[in-house]
């Protein structure tokens, strides 16, 4: 059985008292969004700089009796200019890190994407959600479940390659990648199919590296192996999946919801490809998504910053 909360505290032993990451928290108006933040202070993995207005920050800290008298708080009139000085932080190197708050997703990503800010690379940006399922004998990432609605098969890639860098950074050493369909065969009729079979050729061709790449598949063959044997699909991938790639925002969604309030898995949530590590949950995620969230950005940012080939995979890698 995958837990997160056993990686966790493993993850904070190999620590050995690194600082905490600075972080902005964007917009953290709500308890389960303060909690978060202040749970991954007391852990020393980041070090909160609060960004929202500041007596409704008070008023929610006083009601869930959370102390954050020795954080420092950037005072804002609401979410849009919240997320507008977190950005703008973190793009002056004041902050390593973006924590998302009480705010739509749309307006802490709408910061982020602006120019000025200086946070964009070459690299679309795209979500990734590791998740730690009672069933699946270890955590997987799925992805893109929050930032892209309908990604063409360009941005597919993008979206591919990140999740790759990320598995590598968390230490998977050869991520094994299942480009999910309906089905397990190309159909024209299928557009999902027939993205994932060039995605599955650009691995081959090195378009996308660092990984093994098929699809498609559906996923009973993605993360069981006796259930490709039955369908009679021969494939690396087959109930070995690190990676899930969803052909659409509707349906990478509901899969990590369904897995989360239904199943009760153990998530946790990053925004791949900006420069810094972008912490980005659902409204509705729990004070430990937040924290586990927190500790896979710091994960990734310690990673990347000890090697930083691990952002840009070789071919043949």
């Amino acid at each position: 059985m995958a837990d997160l909360k056993i990686k966790f505290n493993e993850m904070l032993a190999k620590r050995n008292g690194r600082p905490p990451l600075p972080t902005a928290v964007v917009h953290p108006c709500s308890e389960d969004a303060l909690a978060g933040a202040v749970d991954a202070a007391k852990a020393g993995l980041i070090d909160p700089i609060l960004v929202g207005p500041q007596d409704q920050i008070r008023e929610v800290a006083a009601k869930a009796n959370l102390d954050v008298a020795s954080y420092k708080v950037v005072p804002t009139a609401d979410a849009e200019e919240s997320a507008a000085v977190s950005a703008n932080l973190a793009g002056n190197g004041k902050a390593s890190a973006l924590m998302k708050g009480s705010l739509h997703t749309d307006q802490y990503m709408h910061a982020v994407l602006q120019r000025e800010n200086r946070l964009r690379t070459d690299r679309l940006l795209s979500h990734c959600m590791l998740i730690a399922a009672p069933a699946y004998s270890r955590p997987i990432i799925v992805s893109d479940a929050a930032v892209n609605i309908a990604p063409d098969v360009d941005q597919k890639r993008d979206i591919v390659q990140n999740a790759i860098i990320l598995a590598l950074a968390i230490g998977v050493a050869r991520p094994k990648v299942a480009v999910l369909a309906a089905i397990e065969n190309v159909n024209s009729k299928m557009p999902a199919t027939m993205d994932a079979a060039a995605l599955a050729k650009m691995a081959d061709r090195r378009q996308i590296v660092g990984g093994v790449v098929d699809g498609p598949l559906d996923l009973d063959i993605a993360v069981d192996a006796k259930a490709a044997q039955i369908k009679g699909v021969d494939t690396p991938v087959a109930g070995q999946a690190d990676i899930l790639i969803a052909p659409n925002i509707e349906a990478g969604n509901m899969m990590y919801k369904e897995l989360t309030f239904m199943a009760g898995a153990q998530t946790a949530g990053v925004v791949m490809g900006a420069r810094v590590p972008l912490i980005l949950t659902s409204r509705a995620d729990t004070a430990e998504t937040r924290l586990f969230s927190c500790g896979l950005a710091v994960m990734f940012a310690e990673a990347t910053a000890k090697d930083p080939s691990l952002l840009h995979p070789k071919a043949g890698a």
